[in-house]
């Protein structure tokens, strides 16, 4: 075997063990293993969902820390992932959490996670329909989102499509 055979090797197990022990962190979530961010992603990781977008270690832990201050029991699982790209990890979850007045909540989306050479998670970008599963469900509002969707949707029919 060659050096860059080897390096190629090395740096491609470096990946593999990143992209499992970071989804494992986020399978395993709870505020007693918060501190295991450390070891799953870089100073400098950058997270963005529809509803926060921060750049360095400590944001994303606020992030995550405000998560278990305000909701119970919440749960990530990963239903499957793949490689998207040499450094680039695709993962299909289901977020379940109870939310105090709004009673149990799930969200499901998909994620696109970058690794760094070392298999740390670099990037961190959630993916999911913020109006569908969660401003819909929300009282007041998820009544005229639902108003607001019934007017703009097509009503399909064999034959023929018409507007609503």
């Amino acid at each position: 075997m060659t050096d860059s055979s080897a390096n190629a090797l090395t740096n491609a197990l470096a990946l593999e063990a990143g992209a499992n022990a970071y989804l494992a962190f986020w399978s395993g979530l709870t505020p007693l293993t918060l501190d295991r961010l450390e070891t799953v992603t870089t100073d400098e990781v950058h997270f963005k969902d529809p509803f926060n977008d921060v750049v360095g270690r400590e944001g994303f832990r606020a992030v995550l820390a405000h998560m278990f201050e305000n909701t119970k029991t919440p749960t990530t699982t990963i239903l499957h992932w793949g490689w998207g790209g040499p450094t680039v990890v695709l993962a299909r979850w289901r977020f379940s959490a109870v939310i105090p007045v709004l009673g149990n909540w799930r969200v499901e989306g998909m994620s696109d996670i970058r690794l760094g050479p070392d298999g740390r998670v670099v990037s961190h970008m959630d993916h999911y329909d913020a109006a569908e599963q969660v401003y819909a469900r929300l009282p007041g509002l998820g009544g005229l989102l639902g108003l607001s969707r019934r007017r703009m949707s097509a009503t399909v029919r064999p034959g023929r499509i018409s507007k609503r």
